[in-house]
């Protein structure tokens, strides 16, 4: 009686096995994706999704729907238990690695509950101070602090807020006695500074530059290790007395845990290469950030460096979320 079926030898499974391979990798992907932005809508994170989206959309034939999501800890924990098949992104800011040091209840784990996929952009800070203060440098902002002990205040946007951890660091480094006020919100805390309520505050880049560029306030540093190109009059706070010191705001794009490595790397290919496009660039400048577009490896290798950087400040400081 003739077989019904067919038995494959090695040779002609393994060409069988050549040919499913790619076309598997090829079916991706097949139906829309969406790219869940955390914040508020229309805030740092929710607008790079939203540049990035649409140059998405055209790249993979698929339609990127941006979800933005109220909140800090509901859009990461939404895209951590969704399915790991590449139809559910995450557009983080640094909140993502910030929160689960300063909070006991954070349902993910950034290492374990995630797969990175490219670090997008960063963001320094400004520090910058009234312009009747006398400091006219960070030395000389150091030098006042230090005859003063207890006496200097420094605003931030809240307890916790990237704008407080600067700030933090900068006590730890500079050793200096200095009192934290936090506002709620950056409006708030700019308002107190240019009131001269504060003394000096680190600022985030689109809220200062229209400040300074008006005589509102004076900036005396950047927050990156090496100069800027977004302040390019501006010196390093690293070089102008603390070396080593750096703060950035990291933004990257991660996927579920589990994620197919195929599907990773294909979103990485096309969103570093939507990044490296000049209008694209141009417009992440504009808005105070500079593009990066690592490769996931690298990403990772940020998530887990800033994790010990801030999680012993974070710890030795007793800092808790607002």
């Amino acid at each position: 009686m003739p077989s019904c079926g067919r038995v494959l030898t090695p040779a002609i499974f393994s060409v069988v096995l050549l040919v499913a391979g790619p076309a598997q990798g090829q079916a991706y992907p097949t139906k829309p994706i969406r790219f869940v932005s955390m914040g508020l809508a229309g805030g740092g994170t929710d607008y790079a999704a939203r540049l990035i989206a649409p140059e998405l959309t055209r790249a993979l034939g698929q339609t990127v729907v941006v979800d933005n999501r109220a909140g800090e800890v509901v859009p990461a924990d939404t895209v951590a238990k969704s399915a790991p098949d590449g139809y559910t992104l995450l557009m983080n800011g640094s909140s993502l690695l910030f929160l689960p040091l300063m909070r006991t209840n954070v349902p993910y784990d950034v290492v374990k509950s995630f797969a990175p996929i490219t670090l997008a952009h960063q963001s320094p800070t400004v520090l910058a101070v009234h312009p009747q203060f006398p400091a006219k440098s960070v030395s000389e902002l150091i030098a006042i602090a230090r005859a003063k002990p207890g006496e200097l205040d420094f605003g931030s946007a809240g307890t916790g807020s990237s704008t407080h951890l600067a700030a933090q660091l900068f006590k730890i480094m500079a050793n200096i006695n200095v009192v934290h006020v936090p506002f709620k919100g950056s409006s708030a805390s700019l308002t107190a500074l240019m009131g001269n309520h504060v003394k000096y505050m680190f600022c985030t880049p689109g809220s200062v530059t229209p400040l300074v560029a008006s005589g509102r306030l004076r900036a005396l540093a950047v927050t990156t290790l090496k100069p800027s190109a977004l302040f390019p009059a501006l010196p390093t706070v690293a070089a102008s007395g603390l070396p080593g010191y750096e703060m950035v705001s990291t933004n990257g794009v991660l996927a579920p845990a589990g994620t197919p490595a195929a599907i990773i790397n294909t979103l990485n290919r096309e969103i570093v290469q939507i990044l490296q496009k000049k209008q694209i660039r141009d417009a992440f400048f504009n808005a105070g950030s500079e593009v990066i577009g690592s490769s996931p490896e690298e990403f990772s290798r940020t998530i887990k460096s800033e994790l010990a950087k801030w999680g012993k400040i974070i710890k030795d400081a007793g800092i808790k979320a607002d």
